[in-house]
């Protein structure tokens, strides 16, 4: 009796172990790494989202730990202890490899356009003078036009606004630091010279370019800060700004009960032509390369479409765009032209320091 109770109690134990071993072998796997590093300012609300959080953590066994840093400034920032860097643009990808050499591995998640905001009576002016004109619903600047605007000193008064102060500008970040600035002096280098400015073009108009940007005083250096100042400052402040699509189509969807409110305020505009700004993650050791493969997630690249209005490949269908509730959006961007190289986007930089 006594060794059949030992063999029973032997049996328990064995049961038991054999238990614990599959609970933790199920239980257990991969431990999660934390990737440290600097992204764009307009790509925070997508890293906040829990559900993007999730997915990465979940799938993919990665934490991103982040700083908001201007596209330019995270090249030159100090990367102890740093993984992986979230420009705005490929440009920026240039930057590193000249100031740090190659990285460990980068690649494109998405892309959002350069686009203007403005408020409907600037708008409304725009569209009387023939500056602004209505296609298939969405609303398209002429560059060449604004810059002569720009150029001649044309004032808001002239326009019929006379409730604005000064002349026509287009507010933007500081170009030597942060990337929508800077894609919008590389665009404005374009319009100035005609086509896609060189390192050769590019020299003739620099002046004229650099007496644009000066007559704007303070600029922000992140995208973020200046749509924010854009809503909360008003018409009066800032009536016209560059920055990204994604950033209204994103607060659209975060702030349902504001964006209800200033829905018939404030107005998309694209110019003609436009920019791509290609949101490049940098992998800056081969850990970081890991971030890679979580935000190329599909799962991920729905999200970073459906509420943070990054162009993925499951953006621009007509039924996809009305889920923003935000008129005027393009299904597709047609007008577009290619950012300057950039050697000659250095030479602008350094125009424009």
């Amino acid at each position: 009796m006594g060794n059949k109770s030992r063999r029973i109690g032997l049996i328990l134990l064995l049961l038991v172990i054999a238990a614990v071993g599959v609970y933790l072998l199920l239980t257990s796997g991969p431990e999660t790494v934390r990737l440290r590093g600097y992204v764009g300012g307009e790509k925070i609300g997508l890293l906040e989202d829990e559900e993007v959080q999730d997915i990465l953590e979940r799938d993919h066994h990665v934490v991103l730990d982040y700083a908001k840093a201007g596209s330019l400034d995270m090249v030159t920032a100090d990367h102890t202890g740093r993984d992986f860097l979230f420009p705005s643009s490929q440009n920026a990808l240039e930057y590193y490899q000249q100031v740090c050499g190659s990285p460990a591995k980068s690649e494109i998640i998405f892309n959002t356009p350069l686009v203007l905001y403005t408020y409907q009576p600037v708008l409304e002016a725009f569209l009387d003078c023939g500056m602004v004109a209505e296609q298939n619903g969405c609303y398209y600047m002429d560059m060449a036009a604004l810059v002569a605007a720009i150029e001649q000193g044309t004032k808001w008064a002239d326009l019929g606004l006379a409730e604005l102060y000064g002349t026509v500008a287009v507010n933007t970040t500081d170009p030597v630091r942060s990337n929508s600035g800077n894609m919008f002096a590389g665009l404005l280098a374009n319009v100035l010279v005609g086509g896609v400015a060189d390192e050769r073009s590019v020299e003739a108009v620099l002046p004229r370019l650099k007496a644009i940007f000066e007559r704007l005083g303070y600029m922000e250096s992140s995208s973020a800060d200046l749509f924010d100042q854009f809503l909360k400052t008003g018409m009066g402040a800032k009536p016209l700004i560059a920055a990204y699509e994604n950033q209204l189509l994103e607060f659209a969807v975060e702030n349902p009960e504001d964006w209800a409110i200033l829905k018939d305020r404030i107005v998309m505009v694209y110019p003609a032509p436009t920019v791509w700004s290609s949101h490049i993650y940098i992998a800056m050791d081969e850990a970081g390369a890991a971030g890679i493969d979580a935000l190329m997630d599909p799962a991920v690249q729905r999200l970073a479409w459906e509420k943070h209005g990054f162009r993925t490949d499951v953006s621009s269908t007509n039924e996809q765009l009305q889920r923003f509730g935000v008129e005027h959006v393009a299904a597709s961007i047609t007008q577009a032209v290619s950012m300057p190289s950039y050697e000659t986007m250095e030479r602008i930089i350094d125009a424009l320091s």
